[in-house]
């Protein structure tokens, strides 16, 4: 095939330099071998699905099960928490009422005091938040692993060529998260 494309080549450009010709040849030789591939796949109906992560997380049974858990196991710190502003709160208006009958030392003083609690407050409301994001991180990445887990078995047995997750824009039709998360156990 190569030296039929050549010769109907060199027929028709008599006077191309021999470099030229070489280029020419293998741009028809390229040509020629993308005519005889098949059609890609994408001709051929690829399966795409898409999954909403977000909503897995969010919404599925599993999910709103780590996230109960999460909270009550971090209930009785928020709660303390809240008591604690409270407090700091409360002497705060005790401090602007007795303000004008306290010597310098004693409002300076209290000041001191509640700058302090308030750092204080500040301090554990940081690590509150710190050790609340990294548990609910440790149980939601489980809850990720699973469901990977499910949408690789949902692309074996569907016959899907690319599942693509967190899309900008998608169709309903190609959607396939409510599988998953029925996979995850609701």
């Amino acid at each position: 095939m190569k030296s039929q494309i050549a010769l109907k080549l060199s027929a028709l450009t008599p006077r191309i330099y021999p470099g030229a010709r070489a280029l020419l040849v293998a741009a028809a030789v390229a040509s020629a071998a993308i005519v005889a591939t098949p059609a890609p796949a994408y001709a051929q109906g690829t399966k795409i699905g898409f999954v909403s992560t977000e909503r897995i997380l969010r919404d599925s049974r599993p999910a709103k099960a780590a996230q109960a858990k999460i909270e009550a196991e971090f209930k009785k710190r928020d709660q303390e928490l809240q008591n604690l502003a409270n407090s700091l709160r409360s002497q705060a208006q005790k401090l602007d009422k007795d303000a004008p009958v306290l010597s310098e030392s004693e409002r300076v003083k209290r000041q001191r005091k509640l700058a302090d609690l308030d750092s204080d407050l500040q301090r554990k409301r940081r690590e509150f938040q710190e050790d609340f994001n990294r548990r609910r991180n440790e149980e939601f990445s489980a809850i990720v692993e699973k469901a990977d887990a499910a949408i690789k078995k949902i692309a074996e047995q569907q016959n899907y060529d690319l599942i693509v997750q967190d899309a900008v824009t998608v169709s309903p039709r190609v959607d396939i998260t409510d599988q998953v998360m029925k996979a995850l156990g609701g």
